[in-house]
């Protein structure tokens, strides 16, 4: 646990009590704060108090009396597409608002570091997509080398769960848009921006304001070094701005659709190979084709992400190149389930918006197609003209037939993931790959895509 510092004997007030929120309230309490805590879920209200938190409605009068901070959960919404209240109710009266990111960057160092001989590191990453892939990856590169390693923020523990980081350790952490927008403090030794697509639009007021969100882990902290794709013209302007000439090399661009030239540091893919440029000489090279759990262009960029990550912690290439090797692949991301009879079931539930499901196409040559879902806003027109690798489309959801409608491709509704597995097993042919990569969120018929996931993996064992 990381104890919080800097409200030692005040009280401070705890919005939701999910992971992090507990985890802000137990940190908070170590730190000699008094934790005031509320959520809207009595069984969520019932597990705090039974590790002896106060909850007390946060609305009600005098209840933000004396109150220091609100640490609020990153799935409450703290401006757009309007307050919660009780945010709304903090701000008028003054009170600042945070997180537990925020409280994690504000409390990490302590005079123990003075003793170390290398300071511990702090890797972020944020991003559209592969952002998961791109902390496990990191992580795993590290452990797989003799690096201790902590993983931890929209991945693994709660940022303020991990334990106090010792000499020469590295702290990776995956960051959602919701945790990089309202954190206090932001200040990573190595900050990494994978790309950028359309998604949460109204929790930020649009694209804009999503990119403004993400560029926060950038220009609060001012990172070491700063490892961005460009292949978006919004990577292309942070890279930009992070810079202070061509030759900089605090920034690392990253590329998945074009080699890079220039005399800065580049790390890019094409054709299954990675390449690392500096001052306009290749300096390694990596074949990526045989890595097993790095599948597609898409998962090449992040292999370049968490390459370039790792040379700037001073590993050396051969060095990464057997760690990728090694990596197994997260569950629900590009997840290999099963093979018989010369097809691959491929499950890429965590595929929930347009931009990652038209990745995950473009990663196998011959697909039988499971989508469908919770639509989100845009629709599916950027698919058209994607989908030339699509044999069929077996469409879930509670909404499939209108769905369906939007594809470009031939199209069977079949609603449900029993059904549509069922189809797809049976017409899928030697080379096919039965993917599930939805285009859509799951709270139409699932909690979350972990749940859609599994149902998935179920379903296909249930066939073969």
């Amino acid at each position: 646990m990381i104890p919080v510092r800097g409200h030692t004997g005040a009280r401070v007030a705890v919005l939701g009590l999910g992971r992090s929120g507990l985890s802000a309230a137990r940190s908070l309490r170590a730190g000699g704060a008094e934790a005031l805590c509320w959520d809207d879920n009595p069984a969520a209200r019932e597990a705090a108090q039974a590790e002896g938190f106060t909850c007390a409605d946060l609305l009600q009068p005098g209840a933000l009396d004396n109150v220091a901070a609100l640490i609020v959960s990153p799935g409450i919404p703290h401006l757009y597409p309007s307050p919660n209240p009780v945010v709304a109710a903090a701000l008028a009266a003054g009170i600042p608002v945070d997180n537990d990111i925020g409280l994690f960057f504000r409390s990490l160092a302590t005079s123990d570091w003075q003793g170390y001989e290398i300071a511990p590191r702090v890797v972020a990453v944020t991003g559209s997509n592969g952002k998961s892939t791109t902390a496990a990856l990191i992580h795993h590169i590290l452990t797989a080398t003799g690096r201790r390693s902590q993983l931890a923020g929209n991945i693994g523990r709660g940022v303020l769960d991990i334990d106090p980081p010792g000499d020469g350790d590295v702290v990776v952490l995956e960051l959602s848009s919701y945790q990089t927008d309202l954190a206090r403090a932001l200040t990573p030794d190595i900050a990494v921006f994978t790309n950028l697509s359309p998604d949460h639009l109204d929790r930020h007021a649009g694209q804009g304001g999503y990119f403004a969100a993400k560029r926060r882990l950038f220009a609060e902290g001012g990172p070491d070094r700063a490892v961005i794709g460009v292949d978006e013209p919004e990577g292309l302007f942070l890279a930009g701005q992070m810079a202070e000439a061509a030759a900089d090399d605090r920034v690392i661009r990253v590329s998945v659709t074009r080699k890079l030239t220039g005399p800065g540091w580049q790390v890019f893919a094409r054709k299954g190979f990675l390449a690392e440029y500096r001052k306009g000489k290749q300096v390694a090279s990596i074949d990526l084709r045989s890595v097993s759990g790095l599948p597609g262009a898409h998962n090449h960029q992040n292999a370049c992400a968490a390459y370039a990550v790792a040379r700037s912690l001073g590993l050396a290439p051969r060095v990464i190149e057997g760690a990728l090797h090694s990596y197994p692949g997260l569950p629900h991301r590009s997840q290999i389930v099963a093979t018989a009879e010369g097809v691959t079931y491929v499950n890429d539930s965590k595929a929930t918006n347009v931009d990652s499901a038209a990745k995950a196409l473009a990663a196998f040559p011959r697909i039988r197609w499971i989508c469908g879902g919770l639509e989100k806003e845009g629709g599916l027109e950027a698919l058209r003209g994607l989908t030339g690798a699509v044999a069929k489309a077996y469409v879930i959801g509670r909404e499939a037939a209108a769905f369906a409608l939007q594809l470009d491709v031939e199209s069977e509704i079949c609603t449900d993931m029993a059904t549509a597995v069922a189809r797809a097993v049976t017409e899928a042919e030697p080379g096919d790959t039965v993917l599930l990569a939805p285009a859509a969120a799951s709270f139409d018929q699932y909690d979350n895509f972990e749940q859609r996931g599994t149902d998935f993996t179920e379903q296909v064992l249930k066939q073969l």
